[in-house]
């Protein structure tokens, strides 16, 4: 029996009505994340788990016939780590997208991996808590997405990343063992950290079915400061003394002047045509207004003395909404930009120390000339972590060679200066590669030596983020 009919005839009774598909359509619709340059073809069929016995089940039929599984979110990612392998079923938990419990006494919540960040977020507010992680995704990226790749976003330089805030995790194993990692509890260290290596892993080690997060008391109106200036490395120059200040702003973001070009033409925002980069503070003093203010008033101190153009300051909600909204939607105008533009567009996700942020920029300029092609850069800034994108013309070989080129030079700059190749998009199909030259080899071993314990088979999103290790 092939394995499409055999998936047929002995997984699909074990699953509940309408969870299996193997329409080649449906299942070639769910086979991609967002990703370019990443192999997607080959999958079987598509499981769109609405039970973790639905998760139990496929992955026990995977295990007795050694059959690929690739699990899936909202199919967001920019990496390719949802992408089909060969011969592979799609594991999506999409659909497992409930609130389950919300404890205001605790500071928790409990989920399940498929709902929308923005979701979870409206729900815990409503007991006036607060999730904080917030990636530029935020109302389209699940949960399960954001804990497979340790998803951060843009006031995670006070609040933290997604790990901050996972508590427990249960998680069904490659043979089908459903287990609980972490505790619910604000402490605990019985064991080894075994939630914490699950965060991050991009369902190379399991698939996780719930999640219980911590949460914290809403977060405060924030002070908004915008300043501009002539070149982003003044911006970045600006940010590397705010942070070594001591300041802890809730929110430090910055857009480049091919980003702000972008941003204008498509009609998102225009700063002037002066501005050569601009840089997006926010501080909400931990709930003291003077102390937020302090803080915006020192950015204004050290963006003059880089020679920016113009600060501003405002505690007007609305106003820092616009302004949020604006760097939100970076990347839209980016992939709205890139369609009249020859198509093509390569997101790059590369994380430095802050201080040698200036000399990035500098040497991304070579990059540029080097390859004739336009690269804008918004940025985490707060963090170090920059999201370069190269557009280039996908119906030219020669501009696509060229732009896959500066997408590589793009990551070897940042390892030549500290850096790491992913902050938050994860490592996916798209930079494994790259993983291995940024591990030494007694990391690599490790991490060899962990997948073979939780994946023997080696049938959990195989050819991903752990292949060329």
């Amino acid at each position: 029996m092939n394995l499409p009919d055999l998936v047929r005839a002995e997984l699909a009774p074990e699953l509940g009505h309408g969870v299996l598909s193997t329409d080649p359509d449906v299942v070639g619709a769910h086979s991609t994340d967002q990703a370019l340059f990443c192999p997607s073809d080959g999958a079987v069929g598509l499981v769109r788990a609405r039970s973790v016995e639905d998760v139990q089940a496929t992955m026990r039929f995977a295990t007795r016939h050694r059959v690929p599984v690739v699990p899936q979110g909202a199919r967001t990612g920019l990496s390719g780590g949802a992408n089909a392998v060969p011969g592979c079923l799609l594991l999506s938990v999409e659909r497992m997208d409930r609130v389950l419990t919300i404890d205001p006494a605790e500071r928790t919540v409990t989920v399940e991996p498929g709902i929308i960040n923005a979701d979870l977020k409206s729900a815990v507010a409503e007991h006036g808590l607060s999730y904080p992680p917030d990636p530029g995704s935020v109302a389209i990226s699940s949960i399960g997405g954001n804990v497979a790749t340790n998803a951060g976003g843009l006031c995670c330089v006070r609040y933290g990343v997604t790990r901050d805030y996972v508590r427990r995790l249960r998680v069904v194993l490659a043979d089908g063992t459903l287990t609980t990692l972490g505790t619910t509890t604000a402490k605990g260290v019985a064991g080894l950290d075994l939630c914490g290596l699950l965060v991050g892993s991009e369902g190379t080690l399991g698939v996780v079915v719930e999640v219980t997060l911590r949460l914290v008391p809403a977060l405060p109106e924030a002070v908004t400061a915008v300043a501009t200036f002539p070149d982003i490395r003044a911006a970045a120059s600006t940010v590397a003394d705010l942070m070594a200040s001591g300041a802890q702003p809730s929110l430090v973001e910055s857009m480049d002047r091919a980003t702000l070009q972008i941003l204008a033409e498509v009609g998102y925002g225009d700063v002037g045509a002066d501005a050569g980069a601009m840089l997006l503070v926010q501080s909400d003093g931990g709930g003291s207004l003077a102390a937020a203010q302090a803080e915006v008033e020192a950015l204004g101190e050290f963006a003059r003395a880089h020679g920016a153009l113009d600060v501003a300051v405002s505690d007007d909600p609305a106003d820092s909404a616009d302004l949020v909204q604006m760097r939100r939607m970076a990347q839209p105008s980016f992939e709205t930009w890139a369609q009249s533009h020859g198509g093509g567009q390569l997101l790059d996700d590369v994380c430095l120390p802050r201080t040698r942020l200036p000399e990035f920029y500098d040497r991304l300029e070579d990059v540029r000339e080097e390859s004739g092609l336009t690269i804008a850069v918004a940025a985490h800034a707060g963090d170090g972590n920059t999201h370069p994108s190269v557009f280039f013309d996908s119906s030219d070989p020669g501009s696509v060679a060229r732009a896959e080129l500066a997408f590589d030079r793009i990551m070897e700059i940042g390892l030549e200066l500290g850096g790491t190749i992913t902050g938050e998009h994860g490592v996916g199909h798209l930079k494994r590669r790259w993983l291995a030259r940024e591990l030494d080899e007694g990391n690599r071993q490790v991490h060899r030596a962990v997948k073979a314990a939780l994946d023997p088979l080696g049938i959990l999103n195989p050819g991903k983020m752990l292949q060329d290790l």
